[in-house]
């Protein structure tokens, strides 16, 4: 089984790709964690021939579970996935989760990926989660959409969660679909 699991920034694709891999013992692959370098650098845009050079090796395992929105290895992923866990929570549910967990992280300044850290001074810039997840939430879902409903990736099994409490069961869906 290779599980991705996407939705927008705040989401919560971090925690429950790691709470799906602990229940069915697969590895996990954060995709920030591959993504960001030292200083914010961020990879996908910088150097996406390395990014992807990275997420290919990861994704090469025949059983994992990804989490992440990186267009510019999505169709590596998604290709080589068999599931797909879309966290469609509504734009209220997202900006909570997103300002509680920048907030945070903004205060007890642990490490993110590779040395980076949660900063007060870079929350107005447009590319801050917070306002990352409020410009694109909208957008993101129709894209998300528009891929799912297309024949591209009609071999995924696809678990669109629409409320936390429907995460509760994803695991128990994701043995059933096996």
């Amino acid at each position: 089984m290779r599980v991705v699991v996407v939705g927008t920034s705040g989401a919560g694709k971090t925690t429950m790709a790691k709470s799906i891999a602990a229940a069915l013992d697969l590895p996990s692959i954060e995709l920030d964690r591959l993504n960001w370098a030292s200083n914010w650098q961020d990879l996908s845009k910088t150097n996406p021939d390395e990014f992807a050079q990275k997420v290919r090796e990861a994704i090469s395992a025949d059983a994992w579970v990804s989490d992440g929105n990186y267009a510019v290895v999505r169709d590596l992923i998604w290709r080589r996935a068999t599931h797909l866990v879309w966290l469609d929570y509504s734009r209220a549910v997202i900006m909570y989760r997103v300002i509680k967990r920048s907030t945070t992280r903004a205060f007890d300044q642990k490490e993110l990926w590779a040395g980076n850290k949660e900063d007060w001074r870079r929350w107005l810039r447009p590319s801050h989660p917070i306002r990352w997840a409020w410009s694109t939430w909208k957008d993101r879902r129709s894209r998300f959409e528009n891929l799912l409903n297309g024949a591209h990736y009609s071999h995924l099994v696809v678990l669109r969660l629409r409320t936390p409490r429907d995460a509760a069961s994803v695991v128990d869906q994701l043995k059933m679909t096996v």
